[in-house]
């Protein structure tokens, strides 16, 4: 096999010119979050604000975005028409909206005990399970070649890990021990059930029960499950008047956090229209090159350095990214793409 990307390789990865813009304006923002929620921290490893307040800001966010893009291209009238005639679609989203709930509230602890670099270097166990869940899902058996580029995938990830040491732990001293590494992985291995579960759900939604349902709409359905998530996590830690008090909501007016907010607002919903144009196992490989920007990015903006796990675990993401590229999974074509609703 030639490890050369020809034109008809390109084009089978990417089945509209457009899903090739989705694809890269996912990356960009992902690696943006992992970059911004580190620096929020400005060396600490405490969170100078409220992280639920945050997470909770950023889904109002992304529901007044979401409402005003459709709103542009139709109106207020014909909005609530699609809502009312399409409610229940608001309860299936409750299952993924809960779970995104979960993920986007255990970042930032995740991010507490991991540098960027390491944390996308774990979270990428989702990865294999990606495979398993897609399968069931969708009903759709994955190839022996796109399971090895899986599995591929995965071994990059986890040569990093095993050989990582302490230096894939947070910057503070307190959270150099066995204890706190043991938490920072149970952190991370929730949000990796959150977030394959979720995304695979949410892709089944879009292109199921919501097919024929306008993706900003279905972004409003999510987005009003994912307040009223954030809310029921807040009343359950007894939080919900100290989160929406005047210095949580004080703390978050800061460069750096809303910086933060507007980009996982605008995250969000370049997530939704990434699978309406692709799939769920498009998207962990684009996870993994996210974890090779982010490494390489890292090293200017927060001066982490390269090591040679890393190196070799790039080398090795690469060639699996480059394997499933040449052997991707074939979008089914029953219903057109109608690229002017999305």
């Amino acid at each position: 096999m030639g490890w050369l990307l020809s034109k008809d390789d390109i084009k089978g990865f990417f089945p509209t010119p457009s899903s090739g813009v989705v694809f890269l304006l996912y990356m960009a923002m992902f690696v943006s979050q992992g970059l911004l929620v580190t620096s929020s921290r400005k060396g600490s490893t405490e969170y100078s604000y409220n992280v639920t307040t945050v997470v909770l800001l950023t889904e109002i966010l992304k529901l007044i975005l979401s409402a005003s893009v459709y709103i542009s291209q139709n109106s207020i009238h014909s909005m609530v028409r699609v809502i009312s005639e399409n409610f229940y679609i608001l309860f299936l989203y409750l299952v993924p909206s809960s779970l995104y709930c979960i993920y986007n509230n255990l970042a930032f602890y995740s991010l507490s005990y991991f540098n960027p670099t390491s944390y996308f270097m774990f979270m990428q166990i989702r990865l294999i399970l990606t495979g398993f869940i897609y399968q069931v899902l969708f009903k759709r058996k994955l190839s022996g070649i796109q399971w090895f580029s899986l599995a591929l995938l995965t071994l990059g990830c986890m040569f990093h890990g095993a050989g990582g040491g302490n230096s894939a732990l947070g910057f503070g001293s307190d959270k150099d021990s066995i204890s706190a590494l043991g938490a920072g992985f149970f952190f991370i291995f929730t949000q990796v059930m959150c977030s394959v579960f979720a995304g695979v759900y949410n892709e089944y939604i879009i292109k199921g029960e919501g097919s024929g349902v306008d993706i900003m709409i279905q972004n409003v359905f999510m987005y009003l499950d994912s307040i009223l998530c954030n809310l029921i996590l807040l009343g359950a830690k007894g939080e919900i008047i100290s989160a929406l008090s005047p210095d949580s909501l004080g703390s978050v007016l800061q460069v750096l956090v809303l910086a933060l907010v507007i980009n996982n607002a605008v995250l969000g919903i370049i997530t939704s229209l990434f699978l309406k144009k692709l799939n769920s196992i498009v998207k962990a490989f684009a996870s993994a090159l996210e974890l090779v920007l982010t490494a390489l990015l890292s090293v200017p903006i927060l001066g982490i350095p390269l090591s040679l796990e890393t190196v070799i675990a790039i080398l090795i993401i690469s060639a699996a990214v480059i394997t499933y590229v040449k052997n991707p999974i074939k979008e089914q074509t029953a219903k057109p793409v109608d690229e002017s609703k999305v």
